[in-house]
């Protein structure tokens, strides 16, 4: 306690010192603390279940036909048909049990009141195979998914209790409508468990044989080996291993592929047949559950974690360059120790103790700057993706905090620590000329550091400016619609039970009733959102075109309103546009766009012509074409796309409105809930926001890396600038009697502002060689995240090269010019 409270009183001799490395350590510390805390809850948490470790979930990649629905649970080739979960549920042996989930939308309405919400369907073997507890009532078991379409129960997710229960004991047994369906409450799941799907949040838990009563016309997917849906996993029995297991699987799953399901395959060649029976059943680590999400957000996290370390490192060397002044300082005082009898590794404990002490008090301030940073991550990320992560810093954080700040103040502290307390006691006493020995090898040092500190600057400017110049890319991609003014929500009539008639005749007051708002000029609908990530695709029959085994016949699909591409801004190459006369029992139409009309070689008289989405016989005709738009993603190309009238079928549960106004559209977006209560009071808005924010998240993450990467960037070239300075100054005023005596023989002052400086430009040149060479292997990585461009992007190079150039310079003017403006007399009389 007495070696701390020296160190404290030691540290604040000099306040300015201490406070700028306690400054510098708190910006490392926090900075790798905040992403860290993302990184951890990300990539490396496993599922708040007993013995994790032994869950493993099912993919099966390879070809199959029929439709296959896939969600961030995982790829599509992780989704089963449910007979197959079936099979293999009554035909494992190596399992205590094979459970399957899947996401679905909700409404949930309890005591008159409607939100919109999440639902997970869950078998009956979900919550006994994870070995969860709940936290009132009971959970789902095998009993409750016994027939499809029985067992009217619910379950609550322990957020949703507490926000919309105040976590009130009495809802067991009570009831509530989900997606137009009572259900019976009979428990609560526990603190913390938010399902088996990272990036989503479940406020209710089904069972999964009521999906046909939670998403209507799906009845019939229990039944078809061709519907694949269900994402599947199992617990291991103890004793067997993941090898075992697929091992045992395998077989099984072979045998159902080879006698039950090749049959039911039509129009393949031999070859794809056998592509098909061959496919293999892989049983994967589950301890994370299942979740695409950690493969989208992996590599940016890794690199973010990786720069945000670097950082860290170079204030840990601005750090080490001061204590090495401060040591100097104090090299007499160790020596008169050493001198009467002090023991150097008392010295070198206290010292060390000293660099813990500064550690510490940079990481207690660090924790304030990790929390402001993860709130301010919060505010760059849209709300879809913060909710996959919890701003707080967990214990996990906080020991990789400690251990971290233990790692720094050993880190820049050890070398000054050992250098101060060398046993060369005579010299120093003496104080040869203020050059004592030692010194030169502390100044190797300290410009070693500087080098250091610039080349890992140079790694980093120039990361950031490849993401900056990615995410000017996709700023710069041409949307082919127009997104300025226009305002879009979801409704989902269907999922409060109405009927599909109930349901366009809502969707029609809704167009006239915003279609007569002041300022509106223009409204229509859509059932796939604009650049909303999703994607909706079927093989077509088009005139024309030769359909045959192994020829791609795929295409995206959107149900649309009238007058949507003149509300959108898509132009219309040929043809019309729907109208309201396009209903149900009239003439079946479609309207295509380029890329459509050159994947089935339509030709320029594509208008006219015959197609289908529903097997061979042409019934829809193709009565415009428009310019190609995007269509799920900013980023990826314009997939063949056809379009038909959602007047015209009967599959629309819900839709994505499109209003168009002259004047503000955030003083549309305030009115849009008011009109919507007036036309139906328990329907709930769903995504209400512009079509400007939208297309902002669906590139959220080119921001949040760039913004990031950029922001660190900057920071390290400033420590590195103060640290290039630092070490400029002492060293100035360790060489004043050399300066002063080349001034008292004719130096010039411009000649010794030309020598710092050339010290300057030597140290930038070596180091900017090696951050250049340090950011051909981040290139190299960062590749496959950057948009239209290679990761050795000379223009970024070149730019980061000129950046770090003149902040060096700038950083070794004011020693140059102090250099200069030595007087010889009092440079000669200087220690």
């Amino acid at each position: 306690m007495k070696t701390i409270k020296f160190a404290l009183r030691t540290l604040f001799r000099s306040p300015f010192v201490t406070i700028v490395a306690i400054f510098s350590l708190a910006l490392g510390i926090g900075a790798n603390a905040a992403i860290f805390s993302i990184f951890n809850q990300m990539l490396l948490s496993q599922l708040p279940v007993p013995e994790p470790d032994r869950l493993v979930y099912f993919s099966s990649p390879g070809p199959k036909q029929g439709s296959t629905s896939c969600n961030q649970a995982g790829d599509c080739e992780d989704v089963f048909s449910y007979p197959m979960f079936r099979d293999l549920q009554k035909m494992h042996t190596v399992f205590t049990d094979v459970a399957a989930h899947v996401l679905f939308g909700a409404n949930l309405a309890f005591e008159g009141q409607t939100v919109s919400g999440e639902g997970m369907l869950v078998s009956g073997s979900y919550f006994p195979v994870l070995g969860v507890r709940p936290a009132i009532g009971r959970l789902l078991t095998p009993q409750d998914d016994q027939k499809v379409g029985e067992s009217a129960v619910v379950v609550l997710s322990h957020d949703y209790w507490t926000s919309r229960f105040g976590q009130r004991g009495d809802v067991i047994n009570q009831t509530m409508i989900v997606n137009g369906q009572t259900l019976t409450i009979v428990g609560v799941a526990p603190p913390r468990f938010q399902g088996t799907t990272l990036g989503a949040q479940p406020d209710v838990f089904v069972p999964i044989t009521l999906r046909g009563q939670m998403q209507r016309g799906f009845d019939g997917m229990f039944h078809n080996r061709r519907a694949y849906w269900a994402y599947l996993f199992a617990r291991l029995r103890p004793g067997v291993t993941r090898d075992q297991a697929q091992l045992a699987m395998s077989g099984i799953y072979r045998g159902i592929i080879n006698d039950v399901e090749a049959s039911l395959q039509r129009g393949w060649s031999d070859q794809r047949l056998q592509e098909f029976r061959a496919r293999p059943l892989l049983l994967l680590p589950g301890d994370q559950g299942q979740s695409s999400v950690r493969n989208d957000v992996g590599t940016p996290l890794k690199m973010l974690l990786g720069v945000t370390a670097l950082v860290l490192i170079i204030a840990c060397a601005n750090i080490a360059n001061l204590l090495l002044a401060r040591a100097a300082r104090r090299s007499g005082e160790m020596a008169v120790r050493l001198s009467i009898g002090a023991n150097r590794r008392q010295l070198i404990r206290q010292l060390l103790t000293e660099s813990l002490v500064l550690a510490a008090l940079g990481g207690v301030a660090g924790l304030l700057v990790a929390k402001w940073t993860l709130h301010l991550i919060a505010s760059i990320l849209p709300e879809q993706a913060t909710s996959t992560f919890r701003i707080e810093l967990d214990s996990t954080v906080l020991v990789f905090a400690a251990v971290l700040t233990i790692g720094t103040g050993l880190l820049f502290g050890l070398f000054p620590a050992l250098h101060s307390t060398r046993p060369d006691l005579l010299t120093t006493l003496k104080g040869q000329s203020g050059q004592p020995s030692g010194a030169k090898a502390a100044a190797r040092f300290r410009t070693s550091l500087a080098i250091f500190q610039i080349a890992i600057s140079m790694t980093l400017l120039i990361a950031a400016g490849l993401f900056v110049k990615s995410l000017a890319n996709v700023s710069r991609v041409d949307l082919g619609l127009k997104t300025e003014n226009i305002v879009m929500f979801a409704v989902s009539p269907e999922l409060n039970g109405d009927s599909q008639e109930r349901s366009q005749q809502l969707f029609a007051r809704m167009e006239e009733t915003f279609g007569a708002l002041p300022g509106v000029t223009g409204v229509t609908a859509g059932v796939v959102p604009v650049v909303g990530g999703s994607n909706w695709g079927t093989s077509v029959s088009v005139q024309g075109f030769q359909r045959g085994p192994d020829i791609d016949s795929n295409s995206r699909f959107n149900m649309i309103g009238p007058d949507y591409f003149k509300t959108l801004g898509i132009p219309l190459l040929a043809g019309r546009e729907f109208t309201s006369r396009d209903i149900l029992n009239g003439p079946q139409v479609a309207i295509v766009n380029e890329t459509f009309v050159k994947k089935f070689n339509l030709g320029t008289d594509a208008v006219g012509k015959m197609m289908s989405d529903e097997g061979d016989t042409l019934d829809t005709q193709i009565i415009g074409v428009v310019k190609d738009a995007k269509y799920s993603e900013v980023k990826a190309a314009v997939p063949p796309l056809f379009f038909v009238p959602y007047k015209q079928t009967s599959r629309v549960s819900g839709i994505t409105f499109y209003v168009k106004t002259a004047a503000d559209p955030q003083q549309l977006v305030s009115q849009v809930p008011r009109v919507m209560r007036e036309l139906d009071p328990n329907l709930p808005v769903e995504d209400l926001r512009t079509l400007d924010q939208q297309v902002q998240q669906n590139v959220f993450m080119d921001r949040f890396i760039g913004i990031m990467a950029t922001s660190f960037a900057v920071l390290a070239t400033l420590l590195a600038a103060v640290g290039l300075y630092g070490v400029l100054a002492y060293t100035v005023a360790q060489r004043t009697r050399e300066i002063g005596l080349r001034m008292a023989l004719g130096a010039a002052p411009a000649r010794v502002r030309m020598m710092i400086l050339r010290q300057v430009g030597l140290m930038t040149i070596i180091g900017g060689v090696v951050g250049v060479l340090g950011a051909f292997w981040i290139a190299q990585a960062a590749e496959g995240i950057l948009f239209q461009m290679q990761g050795r992007d000379p223009v970024v190079f070149v730019a980061a090269v000129l950046t770090l150039t003149v902040v060096a310079l700038a950083a070794g003017l004011i020693p140059a010019h102090r250099a200069s403006k030595v007087d010889p007399m009092t440079a000669l009389r200087y220690e």
